[in-house]
């Protein structure tokens, strides 16, 4: 099967219903897209298929065949910070950090189809789960890369 992972591609031979998760971290070795719950749940596995973010542990392997898959560690091909991941350490956002790498790239995917989103928006597309609750930190960080001026966060 061939993959398109992060502009490379990779010709792999997995079985088809291997979940995307797996083959991207046990066989490109690609570790920061992260398991969390295993049914789609909490989006800490997300990644982008053709540039919109999809929950990549339910995700047979075949299913993105030919389409363009991107992790977290192809978010920004330069070797810079992306501006989300920017905002996210001027916002202190990550506690324990487990699931930001699947908030990112589902916050990244936000801003590109909505790039000044209201709360409303932010809450209905960020369906993500954090256990260490830093919702207030993520959305002040969605905004302040979204160019709105944002005063000083609270602590939760």
């Amino acid at each position: 099967m061939r993959l398109i992972v992060n502009g490379t591609t990779h010709d792999i031979d997995v079985d088809s219903d291997m979940p995307l998760l797996w083959v991207l971290r046990d066989e490109l070795g690609l570790m920061g897209t992260k398991y969390g719950c295993g049914i789609a749940e909490c989006g800490a596995c997300t990644v982008h298929l053709d540039g919109r973010p999809v929950r990549s542990c339910v995700l047979p392997a075949s299913a993105v065949a030919g389409k363009a898959v991107t992790t977290i560690e192809g978010l920004d091909g330069d070797g810079a910070l992306h501006p989300v991941q920017k905002a996210w350490v001027d916002f202190d956002v990550p506690q324990c950090g487990y699931c930001q790498s699947g908030m990112i790239m589902a916050v990244t995917a936000l801003l590109r189809e909505t790039p000044s989103p209201s709360d409303a928006e932010i809450d209905a597309a960020i369906t993500n789960i954090c256990r260490c609750g830093t919702y207030q930190r993520i959305r002040a960080a969605i905004h302040a890369v979204a160019g709105r001026r944002v005063s000083t966060v609270k602590s939760p």
